[in-house]
């Protein structure tokens, strides 16, 4: 039903008015073109060049045309960047691509009336006409939705909502703050669209356009089912949305669509228990600048430069995303969704096939791969510019592979598994401040090993643990309470000490304190910010509370069995595929309008039954908040031993790495999204 090309209809209608045009696009709508063909794409269209969406871009006289492609609202700063270009430039002719819908930028504009065609887009081309001096120039205004990134056959990531994420304890403070007595919340649950903040709600709403557009494109007509307070949100928004009630009527082929929370399971997202080779490259190289799924690729191995402190600036990075080759497409796959060793096992494989391909002089060894191994073979395609062309995107895969394996920070990664392990046996022997006081003696300041974790490691395991802190044996409550209230004392003291001696502050604790450098960091900004962070810590363990069914991802130990996490996915996807096909209450059925209450009041007198997700020949997960490597992996697993006939797409806001769940939960603004205002 769903085959890749639908995706790049979107990208069509842009690439059919990029020609003799100066491109300028912004970081997310890049992001999506990166996955959907990249730069070659503009180019082989006829585009002239490609800029950033940046205000110290312009145009000469001799570039009369102008295309800009932006995944924001045309307001604020948007247009204010728009208008500095335009006014440096000598255009005739701009073509605006927005991937917001005009719905809402007349929600964004306060209008709740029904206008016929669209009047804020017209009233824009006005405007740039005016900003490029001549009202008698052209100007076009058009919605597409180019919000989708095709990472892979079976995953579709949305970078303009990279981070979207579902709302945790402090956020549902926030919102009663501003209600009356009365009226607040008691708990995230009960919160609904129009008791959030505009932005988040432009968000929410913007997403479920994309969707609806998406469906509209396929011709698919969903069943929504939601999993936690923001997928409702979200489900609801689709539901209701105007133009899917008659896209629904005449589509002809169904679908389920299940919206799950990433806070349902943050165990899942911060353990290191994947054995994936994606999730460890994305993890320990560095990640292509203004990307938020794609890495740095060390190319210095395909060219005879010396490895020296200039090599870095003067050889442009590769990547994983390798769009035009079949090949590399799939090795990637199977990269993404394989166990480490088959992952591993493939690439030699591929290196192996490519090279004889060419009749380059391999040594074929069999046993376990090496990174030395994997470069030597590399290395070989050096001699010749057709091979090194022909094979480039499985050369890039390779390179990664070999730069993954050597790194200095694997063996902290290992370390941290170990850890968890540990953890996890000892919560079901232990109440929960005996298995916290376990993480004290790592704290210790001083020199460390490349095996012993710091504090980016220190604050996963603190989210590893809070997140399991309701499974942990009950003890006497009140005495329990106290001391964790002391416990935690403790390590606030100690986690802000540790980072005050630190000699150079990683990505995730620059945007914890505020601080670039260790320098500015006083002992004052980082107890606060360690504070706060403990206040959303405590939040963790109850987002599950108001699940009936699904309320535990930890199976305790049995005597004979160890302990072991039981990822939420695989206990949703149990249910879905079931074959008694159980009503799970849980999996909440979101339909929009009266005959779903019709049909309630109904089965009283009658039986109806209840739309079920595996009506449906193909299901989509969408998880709110980001989805792991090895997460594919398990889906992939589960369909193929439940239910073989089902197609199951993912979709997701990003590819998780275990160090994005801390900047998501404390340094992101999750009820002030930046909507480009």
């Amino acid at each position: 039903i769903y085959t890749p090309g639908t995706r790049q209809d979107m990208w069509d209608k842009v690439l059919s008015k990029v020609k003799k045009a100066v491109v300028f696009m912004d970081d997310r709508c890049a992001e999506s073109l990166h996955w959907c063909g990249g730069a070659a794409a503009l180019f082989e269209a006829g585009a002239r060049n490609l800029k950033q969406f940046s205000s110290f871009e312009a145009c000469g006289e001799n570039e009369p045309k102008a295309v800009f492609v932006v995944s924001t609202l045309l307001k604020g700063r948007t247009i204010d960047i728009m208008k500095d270009i335009i006014s440096l430039s000598h255009f005739k002719y701009c073509v605006v691509f927005t991937s917001v819908a005009h719905s809402v930028h007349l929600l964004a504009n306060s209008v709740t009336a029904e206008l016929e065609g669209s009047p804020v887009f017209e009233q824009f081309e006005e405007k740039l006409c005016e900003w490029m001096g001549d009202m008698n120039y052209t100007a076009e205004v058009l919605h597409v939705p180019v919000v989708f990134a095709p990472v892979s056959q079976q995953l579709l990531l949305t970078p303009a909502f990279a981070h979207l994420f579902p709302l945790l304890s402090p956020d549902l403070e926030s919102i009663n703050a501003k209600r009356p007595e009365k009226k607040r919340f008691g708990s995230l649950v009960d919160v609904d669209t129009h008791s959030l903040p505009p932005e988040l709600q432009i968000e929410v709403k913007s997403l479920a356009s994309a969707l609806n557009c998406m469906f509209e494109a396929t011709g698919t007509r969903e069943e929504s089912f939601a999993v936690g307070p923001m997928s409702r949100i979200i489900a609801g928004e689709l539901a209701n949305h105007p133009q899917a009630k008659n896209r629904r009527k005449t589509a002809p082929h169904k679908a389920s669509v299940i919206f799950v929370d990433r806070t349902m399971d943050l165990t899942g997202a911060v353990g290191h228990h994947g054995d994936n080779l994606v999730e460890k490259i994305l993890t320990v190289l560095k990640p292509l600048p203004c990307h938020v799924t794609d890495v740095q690729v060390d190319m210095l191995e395909l060219t005879s430069l010396q490895r020296c402190p200039d090599a870095q600036t003067t050889l442009a990075p590769g990547c994983l995303a390798q769009t035009p080759s079949s090949t590399a497409r799939s090795l990637w796959e199977t990269m993404l969704t394989s166990k480490q060793k088959e992952g591993v096992m493939e690439v030699r494989r591929q290196l192996v096939e490519a090279a004889s391909k060419e009749n380059l002089p391999i040594k074929m060894s069999m046993g376990r791969v090496t990174p030395e191994q994997l470069c030597s073979y590399v290395q070989l395609f050096r001699s010749s510019w057709g091979a090194l062309e022909s094979h480039c995107g499985v050369l890039q895969l390779a390179l990664a592979t070999a730069q993954t394996l050597r790194h200095t920070g694997l063996p902290r990664w290992d370390a941290c598994l170990a850890f968890e392990r540990l953890l996890l046996q000892a919560l079901g022997d232990s109440d929960f401040p005996a298995v916290l006081s376990q993480l004290l003696p790592l704290m210790k300041p001083g020199s460390r090993s490349q095996e012993e974790c710091g504090p980016d490691e220190l604050i996963l395991l603190l989210v590893y643990l809070y997140s399991l802190a309701e499974e942990t044996r009950p003890a006497d409550q009140d005495e329990e309470d106290e001391e964790l209230q002391r416990l935690e004392g403790e390590l606030i003291g100690a986690l802000t000490l540790l980072i005050t001696q630190e000699t150079e502050l990683s990505p995730l604790l620059q945007k914890l304190t505020g601080c670039a450098s260790p320098e500015e960091l006083t002992m004052e900004r980082a107890h606060t910010a360690v504070e706060g962070m403990f206040e959303t810590l405590r939040g963790l363990s109850h987002a599950r509370e108001h699940l009936k069914q699904l309320r535990s991802v930890y199976t305790a130990s049995d005597g004979v069995h160890q302990a072991t996490y039981r990822p939420f996915l695989r206990q949703i996807l149990e249910e879905v595929f079931h074959p008694d096909r159980p009503e799970c209450p849980d999996i909440e059925h979101m339909s929009g309008g009266l005959t779903d209450l019709l049909k309630t009041g109904f089965s009283m007198f009658m039986k109806v039954s209840r739309p079920h997700p595996s009506d449906n020949p193909l299901l989509f997960l969408f998880l709110v908040g980001g989805v792991t490597p090895s997460e594919l992996r398990l889906i992939k697993e589960i369909v193929s031993n439940q239910k073989p006939g089902t197609q199951v797409l993912v979709l997701s806001t990003r590819l998780l790495r275990p160090s994005d769940i801390p900047e998501l939960l404390f340094t992101t603004q999750r009820l002030m999204p930046d909507i480009g205002v």
